[in-house]
């Protein structure tokens, strides 16, 4: 273990133990969408007024929901009409994504890069999450969504201590250890802060324990494992090395192990178009 290594893991262990970890703070006006959304009677018109609070998510949902409906002979120009259009779960879960960018930056370049390559997965993961939570599950896409796209938060906190540590720079293979190794658990702290759907609060660690197995049907630790381990096939990573044909949670899902699902053309058709709908 290198002393950046270790320095930085226990800064990681001494903020847990001593409840003083750099945890992000999710934007107001995403909690205040999730908070919305989980009321059934909510109108689309209530959901628009708070949305209209942050003029710039507005404008980025209206563009994500007429991007959306590209097909439609009606342009959408109002937040209302975006909001019937994507439905209350959806909005909800694109709106924390797009206020979810901003906690993704850095000072340091090394840390930079990590933000925005676990930014980029997290998009992907989520995006494959909604579509095979769609295909193969009776799990919610949105909620599916949502845990895609909080997988891996637990690194936030990690690259925040990180970014006032200049000397990582000489050793970034250290800080992909720490990553590895920390941010599954701190995941699941940040999304219990941030009072998350219980289903979705343990996503983080669970999705990662690969011989894991329970009773009932597939939940959303199994989707968002299985939409992981796609997004890696073919890559060089240590994801793809995994031996899929040992995870149970392909069985929950019904696929089989040795498919690359993005290859079928409806199920690889919505990953991207849900994939372009987070990156706008």
């Amino acid at each position: 273990m290198s002393n950046i290594e270790e320095r930085l893991l226990n800064a990681v262990r001494e903020g847990i133990t001593q409840d003083r970890l750099p945890m992000p703070t999710l934007p107001e006006v995403a909690l205040r969408i999730q908070e919305l959304a989980s009321d059934e009677n909510v109108s689309a018109s209530r959901m628009a007024s708070e949305i209209s609070r942050d003029p710039a998510t507005a404008a980025r949902l209206l563009k994500i929901a007429n991007s959306a409906s590209q097909r439609a002979l009606r342009k959408i120009d109002n937040l209302q009409m975006a909001i019937a259009r994507l439905g209350m779960d959806l909005t909800s879960s694109i709106v924390t994504s797009l206020t979810m960018t901003q906690l993704f930056r850095a000072r340091s370049s090394i840390v930079d890069q990590q933000l925005k390559a676990s930014w980029v997965r997290s998009q992907e993961v989520a995006a494959m999450a909604h579509v095979m939570a769609a295909h193969y599950t009776a799990l919610k896409p949105e909620l599916a969504m949502l845990a895609g796209l909080t997988h891996e938060i637990g690194a936030l906190p990690i690259l925040r201590l990180a970014d006032d540590m200049p000397e990582i720079s000489k050793d970034p293979a250290a800080l992909e250890r720490v990553l590895t190794q920390l941010h599954p658990r701190i995941g699941c702290l940040v999304l219990r802060m941030w009072k998350f759907p219980a289903e979705t609060v343990d996503v983080p660690m669970q999705h990662l324990d690969f011989a894991r197995r329970h009773d009932g049907p597939a939940d959303y630790a199994d989707v968002i494992t299985v939409a992981n381990l796609q997004c890696h096939v073919g890559g060089n990573t240590r994801l793809a090395k995994i031996d899929r044909t040992g995870v149970p949670a392909f069985e929950k899902l019904d696929i089989s192990p040795e498919v690359d699902v993005i290859e079928s053309e409806d199920i690889g058709g919505e990953f991207k178009e849900t994939r372009a709908l987070l990156a706008a």
